[in-house]
């Protein structure tokens, strides 16, 4: 469905092959269904008057019997987090807001039904424990830790075809809409796989819960969280030195009177996020709470706006300002910061510290450039944001046909992250990483000395490269040693 834009009955056949898929994104103007939305004041909200606004990046359903089937299923179903999961996750980012605590944001580019296992989750979720380890013990400040799990999906194109050996293919947009399979008809999208997709979801948050709450990330089982394969790399072996000062800290503490069976040390706290992209799927899993009376998006704790989707007057900001969930809102270069302000005021016009995320994507140069200007505009209009750094998509680049990233590159934006706020005299508030528990090669350098001769030995993704273990936790060495340096010199 793509705004007002609604055709009632299924279509004989799939049109011409190539037609394409996110009309509606490339400006062809859509038929309007009299009286099928209601008009509504600009004041009012409520989960569907997204439809009154125009939607890019939705697909182009065949059937729209079959799509008004499957939202009416999806309203159906148990919500998979609840309003108070999220109001926790934005009194944690008002910490980061101020400065108070550290936002690790992490996972796949996109989730994929065919890579699903619960070996995938667990060695995701255990990196992420990793690297949060390592920054609250190297740092000194406690790390908020959100996975880009349970519901990333769906992935923008800039394009609705794509050439692959010399065919022309509706383009994949994640298997929450079509196929990646090389065949026309695979590529067709499909409202069933939202439901599909609603069921991993929920099969992924109750492993996620179960290792959280059951004993697996018990602090006094740091030494155990290390990935077979990274035993004898080097960032293992720093893991490894870090787990043993862990846990002779642990050791005092519990002579001091703290008990391992604190629930601070046999517990952790661990959210999940995603791009809120597909509306139907968002708003069908949108439910009024119970206890305050407002709207949350119940198919993740935190959910974003992204770069290609985040105009003022279209159906996906409309959606997102009337939920009570924890946002985040993705920027680049391009962004200018009299629309970053009235972006901002949209989100969040009681300027609470905890509802609204900044995330930055622009690479090291583009950073240095234009970040200033941008936090210098919302410190001068007031407003609380937490400002969060996405290294990986302004240093996508394709070396020997396989889309790759270097790790030097993403370090550099780091590092000029940290710079321009120290600069500035702003709080650095977290990062957000494409990147998994696996033994991938998808992106070149860092420790684990991925060359471009390698890419293809263990190219896994379904969409974008990501890091490896050992590349992320390298990452994780080094954000340490700023949130330290940040608070010695605060």
């Amino acid at each position: 469905m793509r705004g007002t834009a609604v055709n009632t009955k299924c279509r004989a056949g799939h049109g011409a092959r190539l037609r394409p898929l996110y009309v509606a994104q490339y400006g062809e103007e859509m038929d309007t269904v009299s009286g099928l939305i209601p008009v509504m004041n600009e004041k009012d909200w409520n989960r569907q008057t997204w439809r009154n606004k125009p939607a890019l990046q939705q697909p182009d359903y065949p059937c729209q019997e079959e799509v008004d089937k499957v939202h009416k299923q999806l309203c159906d179903l148990p919500p998979l987090v609840f309003a108070g999961e999220c109001r926790n996750l934005s009194d944690k980012l008002a910490k980061c807001c101020r400065g108070e605590a550290f936002w690790l944001q992490g996972g796949d580019c996109a989730e994929s039904f065919t890579e699903f296992s619960a070996n995938h989750i667990r060695d995701t979720y255990r990196i992420l424990l990793q690297m949060s380890v390592v920054m609250m013990f190297g740092g000194g400040i406690p790390v908020v830790k959100v996975g880009r799990m349970a519901g990333q999906f769906a992935k923008p194109r800039s394009e609705p075809t794509e050439v692959i050996d010399g065919v022309e293919y509706p383009s994949y947009r994640g298997d929450i809409i079509n196929d990646s399979a090389l065949d026309f008809d695979a590529r067709v999208p499909d409202p069933n796989r939202l439901v599909r997709a609603y069921h991993q979801c929920a099969s992924t948050l109750n492993l996620i819960r179960g290792f959280s709450s059951g004993g697996y990330a018990r602090l006094d089982r740091v030494d155990e969280w290390n990935l077979d394969f990274m035993s004898k790399s080097d960032e293992g072996r720093l893991y490894m030195d870090l787990a043993a000062r862990v846990d002779e800290a642990i050791t005092f503490m519990e002579a001091c009177g703290v008990g391992s069976q604190s629930s601070i040390m046999s517990t952790t706290e661990f959210y999940v996020s995603h791009e809120a992209l597909l509306l139907e799927y968002e708003s069908a899993l949108t439910r009024e709470d119970s206890t305050t009376g407002l709207w949350y998006d119940c198919s993740a704790h935190l959910v974003w706006v992204g770069e290609r989707t985040r105009q003022l007057d279209h159906a996906h900001m409309e959606f997102l300002r009337g939920v009570g969930n924890p946002l985040g809102i993705k920027i680049s270069q391009k962004a200018d910061p009299t629309e970053l302000i009235e972006l901002i005021q949209t989100l969040n016009p009681s300027n609470n510290p905890g509802r609204l995320a900044v995330i930055v994507r622009m690479g090291a140069d583009n950073l240095r450039e234009r970040l200033p200007l941008l936090l210098r505009a919302v410190r001068d209009a007031g407003q609380n944001v937490t400002w969060v750094c996405d290294p990986m998509h302004g240093n996508t680049e394709k070396l020997n046909g396989y889309k790759t990233r270097r790790y030097e590159n993403i370090r550099a934006e780091v590092e000029a992250f940290f710079d321009v706020h120290e600069q500035e005299g702003t709080i650095p508030g977290g990062i957000h990483l494409e990147m998994t528990g696996k033994d991938v090669t998808e992106c070149t350098g860092g420790g684990s000395s991925v060359d471009a001769e390698h890419l293809g030995d263990r190219y896994d993704t379904y969409c974008d490269p990501r890091l490896n273990a050992e590349q992320s936790l390298e990452l994780s060495f080094y954000i340490a040693q700023r949130l330290r340096q940040r608070r010695q010199t605060s």
